[in-house]
C-alpha cells in the first residue's frame, strides 16, 4: 500500500483519539428524526372509540389479533387475513417463540419435540443477523453457514444440506438482508419454496424485516413466499415475520407471524396455553395510524428521506478514502439499515478495535456469523441510521482512519514499528 504511509496515518488516528470521541454505530436503530415521524402515533386513540369489527381492544379475546390488524399485515404482505397471527411489538420475540414450540412441542410436521431428537442443526445464510443466531444457538442447535451472495442463499448448497434429516431449518432475511442489503432474486426464492428436505418439519424461517424499507428507489415489489409455497405443494414450509419497529416506533410497534391456515391453527392451540391475547389496543392504534399500505409506504418515503443523507455520507467517505486504495469493498444498498464491508482477511476485528479506541463503538467484528466466527475475520457490519448526521460523517473519517491503520498493520512489512 505505497499510497499512504504508516507514520502518517498512525498520527491521523492519534489526533482522533485526543478529541475524545463518543460515537456509537453498534445497532440499526432509527434517528430521533424518523421517531418524529410517528409523534402522531400517541394520540392516534381514543378511549371511547376502541371497537373496530365489533371487537373492544380493552378487553379479553382475539388471541390472534384485531380483525383489522389482520387484515393491515395481509394487505403489506400479499397474502389473507386468516394466515396472519399477529402479536405484540416484537417479531424477534414471535421467532423465538415459534422456535421454543418447536423444541418443547413440535412444528405441525413433526414426529416428536425438537428437544427429543438427538441433534438438531439449523442453517445460517452469512453474513446474518446476529440476534437470529442467538436463538437458534440458545437451544444447543448447531448452526451450519451457508454463503449468501447477491441472489441469496447458496441453493446448491441449502438443496444439500436439507438431505440431513437433522437440518430442521434455515434463517432468511429476503429483502434488503441483513447486513448486506441484497434482495432475494427469483430463482432463489422459487427455489427455497420447493424445497423436499429430509425432516417432515423442516422450517423456514422468513425475516420480512425491511418488507417496505427502501432508502433510495421506488418500493421493490416482492413475491408471497406462503404462496409460492402453497404452489409448489409445500404450503406449511415457510412462517414469516415482519413488524412494524422500524416504521413507528421500535419496542412498541406489532408484530405478524404469517403462514398457512394450518400452520397457524396449530401456533394458535399452543399459545393458547401461554397467553388470553396480546396488546390489541395498540395493534388498534398501529392500524389507525397507519391506514394501509399505500399510506405506510408514503411515511417510509419520509423515513428514507431522514435515512438516505446518512447512507450516503458514509459511502462517499469510503469512496474518497478507501476505493483508491482497493483494501475494502463494500456494499451500497438501496434499502434496509446496514452497510457490509469487507475488508482484506485478518483486518476486521483489529479495525474495530482501532474504532473503540478512538471513540466510535461499532458492531463487534464476525457478529455476522454464527457463534461469532468469522472464518476470514473479514466482515464489519455499519449502521449509519442512528447518530446524527454530522456525526455519522465524523464517524465515517475515524473509521476509514482504523481501516487504514489496521491495514497497514496486517501488511506488517511495509509499516515501521
Amino acid at each position: 500500500m505505497k499510497e499512504f504511509e504508516y507514520n502518517a496515518v498512525k498520527a491521523e488516528f492519534e489526533a482522533w483519539k485526543g478529541q475524545g470521541l463518543k460515537l456509537n454505530m453498534a445497532r440499526g436503530k432509527p434517528s430521533l428524526e424518523q421517531l418524529e415521524l410517528s409523534r402522531g402515533l400517541l394520540t392516534a386513540l381514543d378511549f371511547d372509540d376502541c371497537v373496530a369489527d365489533g371487537v373492544d381492544a380493552r378487553n379479553y379475546g382475539e388471541l390472534a389479533g384485531m380483525p383489522c390488524a389482520r387484515r393491515y399485515w395481509a394487505e403489506m404482505l400479499d397474502t389473507t387475513p386468516e394466515q396472519c397471527f399477529v402479536g405484540g411489538g416484537s417479531s424477534l420475540t414471535m421467532m423465538y417463540d415459534l422456535v421454543a414450540k418447536a423444541w418443547s412441542n413440535g412444528l405441525l410436521h413433526s414426529k416428536r419435540p425438537w428437544s427429543q431428537e438427538k441433534t438438531v442443526k439449523f442453517l445460517c445464510p452469512v453474513p446474518g443477523y446476529d440476534r437470529h443466531f442467538r436463538i437458534t444457538e440458545s437451544f444447543g442447535m448447531e448452526l451450519i453457514p451457508v454463503k449468501c451472495g447477491g441472489d441469496g442463499p447458496d441453493m446448491d448448497e441449502v438443496e444439500r444440506l436439507v438431505k440431513d434429516p437433522q437440518v430442521k431449518g434455515i434463517w432468511c432475511v429476503p429483502k434488503y438482508s441483513n447486513p448486506d442489503g441484497f434482495i432475494y432474486s427469483d430463482e432463489v426464492i422459487g427455489r427455497i419454496a420447493a424445497l423436499r428436505p429430509a425432516a417432515p418439519d423442516f422450517l423456514v424461517i422468513w425475516d420480512n424485516a425491511y418488507c417496505v424499507h427502501e432508502i433510495r428507489g421506488d418500493y421493490a415489489l416482492f413475491p408471497d413466499i406462503l404462496k409460492l409455497c402453497a404452489e409448489k405443494g409445500n404450503p406449511d414450509l415457510v412462517f414469516e415475520f415482519a413488524s412494524t419497529s422500524k416504521i413507528t416506533l421500535p419496542g412498541a410497534g406489532m408484530a405478524v407471524m404469517a403462514a398457512s391456515e394450518a400452520n397457524i391453527k396449530h401456533m394458535s392451540r399452543l399459545m393458547d396455553a401461554q397467553m388470553i391475547s396480546c396488546d390489541k389496543l395498540n395493534q388498534l392504534r398501529q392500524v389507525r395510524f397507519l391506514k394501509d399500505k399505500a399510506h405506510t409506504l408514503e411515511l417510509m418515503k419520509r423515513h428514507a428521506d431522514v435515512l438516505r443523507p446518512r447512507f450516503d455520507a458514509f459511502l462517499r467517505e469510503l469512496d474518497e478514502e478507501i476505493r483508491p486504495l482497493d483494501i475494502a469493498r463494500w456494499t451500497e444498498p438501496r434499502g434496509g439499515y446496514f452497510i457490509s464491508l469487507y475488508t482484506a482477511p485478518g483486518c476486521a476485528r483489529r479495525t474495530v478495535e482501532l474504532c473503540k479506541e478512538a471513540g466510535l463503538v461499532m458492531t463487534g467484528a464476525g457478529a455476522a456469523y454464527p457463534y461469532g466466527k468469522d472464518p476470514e475475520d473479514s466482515h464489519i457490519r455499519i449502521a449509519p441510521s442512528f447518530p446524527a448526521l454530522a456525526d455519522v460523517e465524523k464517524a465515517a473519517q475515524v473509521f476509514c482512519t482504523c481501516l487504514k491503520l489496521a491495514t497497514l498493520e496486517w501488511q506488517g512489512s511495509e509499516c515501521e514499528p
